[in-house]
Formats: structure tokens, sequence, C-alpha cells
């Protein structure tokens, strides 16, 4: 060990992995960055996070905080500094079982979570991986397979334990510290590091999945289709879509999500989806909740995913729109194109109760690119579809920079952000990369301040490319 790293606290004796350390190679990275931190410091209580930031500020050195590591810009994890690694705070905790109250830890994984929650028929609902981290997904929002019916992550926490930069744990809800509360529900990545969560739980045993593939009409009207009907489905209904170009046409593959016990109630609700095109592959199982999430996804994460990633918010594809993401996923560039189903409950939240102000768009549309494109090509095929976006969401972004702060947090907002995360960070310990364009690039050097996002380490679902 480095004489830099020597000045271990007790408390962390053995939780902290640096280059010499067996363990190193299955820490130091990110789902989609390589890097090369001095040191992992891996906390197992609430106590040891408090600990594990006072020494990682007596280091010097850039700070990164990682719950699931999926986040797309690599943020949690730097080159030549700290990563908390909170991988260690994983448990989950029926708090009342009849208020469906649930205590879960930032640094459990959503697969586990719903393994949990399945003996009491209860579900979070949790973006689309079951490796995504609990502490980046529910900090940043959370658009899960039961998005509509039950909203986003962050409208079902009810109060969340924050370690400050100074150290000071806070328990923060709607009567207690309610600025804090606010802000991490939707901009938790300069706030401090969330190291659990109170959520209330849905009541869901089973859910109607249906995956179908259709083909895509050049012109954007089969994913207008597509846009049109989630917009005004029974709310029991969420789905995605990955829309991606094989050879001279265009793919749509969709996987549909009902809220209902039963395929008699799902299959009526699904239905329309199968007349928006040319159904090339269909089936409609009833399946436990834990299958959309299973652990059968747990797996290290070493840099192994690559990307560029951006996205857009819409209300409403109308027939421009629908053509620019179409070129998109056509057109020179060939970005992954997928597409979010929004609105329902998440819209139920007035606009200025969380951080995440977009309370009137139904369409969440994701463009990535993969090696050998980059961020040029991305731009190129973005760029029509992004000019008619109304707003993004921040765990879909992997180029975070004060342009996207601006996309992501818009007006009175994004002013209340900035305010409140100098409130609570003053000196910047966890300024987020939207602020300094400066996330960790592979390759790169860290800069000192520029770290740690307080689990802007997950996403919700990150893009898996398609194998073709």
């Amino acid at each position: 060990m480095s004489t830099a790293m020597a000045r271990v606290p007790d408390s962390l004796t053995g939780q902290i992995v640096t280059p010499g350390d067996r363990r190193y190679a299955q820490l130091r990275s990110t789902y989609t960055t390589q890097a090369s931190p001095a040191a992992v410091l891996l906390p197992k209580t609430t106590a040891q996070v408090v600990d594990a930031i006072r020494y990682a500020r007596e280091q010097r050195l850039p700070i990164a905080v990682r719950s699931g590591g999926h986040g797309l810009s690599g943020a949690s994890s730097n080159n030549g500094g700290v990563v908390i690694d909170l991988s260690m705070l994983n448990r989950v905790q029926v708090l009342d079982e009849r208020a469906r109250l649930v205590r879960v830890e930032a640094g459990a994984r959503w697969a586990n979570v719903a393994k949990a929650l399945a003996p009491y028929g209860l579900v979070i609902s949790s973006g689309d991986h079951g490796n995504v981290g609990v502490g980046g997904l529910a900090t940043g929002g959370g658009v899960g397979w039961l998005v509509r019916a039950h909203g986003l992550t962050i409208d079902r926490v009810r109060a969340v334990e924050v370690v400050l930069a100074d150290g000071t744990l806070v328990r923060a809800d709607a009567e207690h510290e309610p600025e804090l509360f606010w802000l991490v529900r939707g901009a938790g990545a300069g706030a401090g590091i969330v190291v659990a969560f109170e959520i209330e739980a849905a009541e869901q045993r089973n859910v109607g999945v249906a995956q179908l593939v259709v083909e895509a009409h050049p012109d954007g009207r089969t994913i207008r289709e597509w846009a049109s009907y989630l917009a005004q489905a029974p709310r029991e209904l969420s789905a995605a879509a990955v829309v991606f170009s094989d050879g001279r046409s265009a793919l749509m593959s969709i996987t549909a999500v009902v809220a209902a016990e039963s395929l008699r109630r799902a299959r009526p609700v699904v239905e329309p989806l199968l007349a928006i095109g040319k159904v090339l592959e269909h089936r409609t199982d009833l399946l436990p909740y834990p299958a959309l999430v299973p652990t059968a996804h747990l797996h290290p994460n070493l840099g192994q995913q690559r990307s560029t990633t951006t996205n857009g918010l819409f209300t409403g594809l109308d027939d421009g729109s629908a053509r620019a993401v179409m070129r998109a996923a056509t057109g020179p560039g060939r970005a992954v194109i997928q597409l979010r189903s929004l609105g329902g409950a998440v819209n139920d939240v007035a606009a200025d109760a969380t951080a995440y102000p977009h309370r009137h768009q139904d369409t969440l549309v994701v463009a990535s690119v993969f090696p050998p494109q980059g961020g040029a090509a991305l731009d190129a095929a973005w760029r029509a579809a992004g000019a008619r976006a109304d707003g993004a969401y921040v765990n879909f972004e992997s180029r975070p920079d004060q342009a996207a702060f601006a996309r992501i947090y818009p007006g009175e907002t994004g002013a209340r952000v900035r305010r409140l995360w100098k409130r609570y960070d003053p000196d910047g310990v966890f300024r987020s990369a939207l602020l300094t364009g400066q996330a960790a690039r592979p390759g790169q050097p860290a800069r000192s301040g520029q770290a740690a996002r307080s689990g802007q380490s997950a996403r919700s679902g990150q893009p898996h490319r398609r194998r073709r």
C-alpha cells in the first residue's frame, strides 16, 4: 500500500482495496468504463460510510460513490481517486407489512430487492435490470416496468438517510429536512451519500408480460402509434421498445408489462399493440414480478459495455418527432433507439414536488451508439430528434455537462438544485459532472472534485447492446 493510502481508520481495516489486492480487478471499473482508482473502500455500516468520507477527504483525492456501477457516465469510479463502494450496504427490510413500508440500503441490487419482497407479495417499480444498484436509480428517478401503474421509484420514497460531505448523518422526509428530501428525489448526485431509503411498496405478485417484434415503418408511423396508444392506455400497462436497423428495414422489439394478476386481464390491454405494425413474433405470459429483474442479471462490472448515450422526453410523438427518431435509428449514425412509456401515475405528481420536474411528458426516447462509434456519431444521429425533445432524464446521459444539466433540471428546478447542492455540500466534495463537465473518460485521469455522485451510479435500464 502506498504511503498516501496508509492512514486507514481502524473501522475500515480490511475494507480498503488497492491495486495489489486480488479483489481490485472486480471493483475498479463500472459497467461502461474501465478505471484505475487508487483505492476502493467497502463500508458495511452507516458509521463506516462516515469514516470513509472523512478518510477520502483527508487524502485530497477525487471521490466517487458507487451503489451498483451501472451509471452511464462512469462517474461511480475514477482514475487515481477514492471510490466509496456501497455494495456491502445491501439489506432489505420490511418495516411495516400492513403499510407496505420497506427499508432498502443503497448498495442492494434490484434483483435482490425483488427476491426479498416476493414472499410478501410486494414490489417496487425499479428500472429494468436486476444488477442495477438501488442508490443511483432511487435518487435519479426510476423508469421501471411498472412506471405507469406505480410512478417513478422516487415517487414511492417516503424517507432517506443521507451522510453529508461533513460526515453528518441526516434523516430526511416530508416533515424533517424537507429541502434535502426534495433534492435527493431526482438530483441526489450532488447532495451527499444516500445510504438507505424507506419506500412504500405496491401489492403485486404476478405481471402479464407480452413480447413482440414488429416491422417499424421508416416514416415513423409505427413508433408514433406505439406512443399514442401508451399515452392513453390503462395505466396498468407500461412498455419499452428497442428500434434498430436490420438491413434495409427496421424492427421494433417491444416488452409490454401489465400490472395484472391474470392473463385474462392482461391480454386485452396488450392487444392494441398488435395493430401498430406487421407482427413477426408475439407471446404473452404471466410471470412473477422478480422474473423481470432476475438474480441471473447479477454480475461484476468490468467496463464491458462501452457506449455513448443521450435521451429526450416527449409529450406525444407527432409526425415530425417520430420521423426524426426513426432517422436516428436508420440513418448514417444508426443509433440504437429505446422508447420508454411514461405518463400515468408519473404525471399525478406535481412538477415542483421533487427534483424530477418532467410531469407532463409521456415518452422517453434513449439513443445509444457503441464502439467504434462515439459521441460525434451519436450527435449526428440524434440532432434532429433532440431538437424536438422537451427535457431529459439524468440516468440516461453518459456525457454530463452544463448543457445536459439545463435539459434535465430546467428553469426554477435547476436553480433550486444548484442552490441546494451548494448548501449541503459547500466544498463541492460530491460536485456533479453536470456542473463541471468533467466526467471521467476511459484512459483519462479524473480531476479533483469531479467525481462523486450519490447513487448516480445506476441507470433505469442501461441499454444493453442487442446481439445481431
